[in-house]
């Protein structure tokens, strides 16, 4: 499995690098945002995008923008901004996790692993389609439709929220809940999120369905898919 590997500091380069080859993968490296982007290109069978904010020639948010025009692949951010709107500012614009500067690198490649299941489903059930509302969810392709036929893209961790609420309906999962379920992994202050995430679902679940909002916040408590 190749991962990408983008920043302009070669130290923390070379580190990661490292470690993703003492786990079996192959590290592929770039030093500013438009050489990811050619890599990318280069090699669609890139699994994961391990990438820092400020750089040279295009920052970290700019090239998520990009890549989301095209691609799904996840992406673990890493930048020395440790604001919480610094945070919720790379979710929002696509990227699936977030790492603050100094890291340990165990949690970098705790983070990759986390995300090549969520994008993998190396493990996948016999597929279940679920018609939740204005949808049907299919869990072995990881396909969501409106009832009209109408595609809707979601990203792995999207689909994660979106099918673990519809296969239990009615039932409350606060945002830990979610974390732990969805990314795999222990919660560490993961409300904001899980909170981007969820708005990202909602806005194209309206999106496709004229307005439909089929989760429910309850306030103080978290998330639900009310069915009656």
């Amino acid at each position: 499995m190749k991962i990408l590997v983008v920043d302009d500091e070669k130290e923390i380069v070379d580190l990661i690098s490292i470690y993703l080859k003492n786990e079996g993968y192959e590290a592929i490296t770039a030093q500013n945002g438009l050489e990811a982007i050619e890599k990318l290109e280069e090699m669609p069978e890139i699994g994961v995008m391990i990438l820092d904010v400020m750089m040279p020639k295009m920052n970290g948010m700019d090239v998520i923008k990009e890549v989301r025009k095209t691609s799904e692949i996840p992406i673990l951010m890493v930048s020395a901004k440790t604001e919480d709107m610094d945070k919720i500012r790379g979710l929002i614009t696509g990227a699936d996790d977030y790492v603050v500067k100094p890291f340990n690198p165990l949690e970098i490649m705790a983070r990759v692993k986390s995300l090549l299941r969520r994008s993998q489903n190396s493990n996948p059930a016999p597929d279940v389609a679920l018609e939740i509302g204005p949808l049907i969810i299919k869990k072995d392709s990881h396909e969501v439709q409106t009832v009209e036929g109408s595609d809707i893209q979601l990203t792995a961790l999207e689909f994660g929220i979106l099918y673990l609420l519809a296969s239990h309906p009615n039932h409350v999962y606060s945002a830990d809940d979610i974390f732990e379920q969805v990314w795999q992994q222990e919660s560490i202050i993961s409300a904001k999120t899980v909170m981007v995430h969820v708005s990202h679902l909602r806005d194209k679940i309206e999106a496709a369905t004229n307005g439909d909002d089929i989760i429910k916040t309850v306030w103080g408590v978290g998330y639900k898919i009310e069915m009656h």
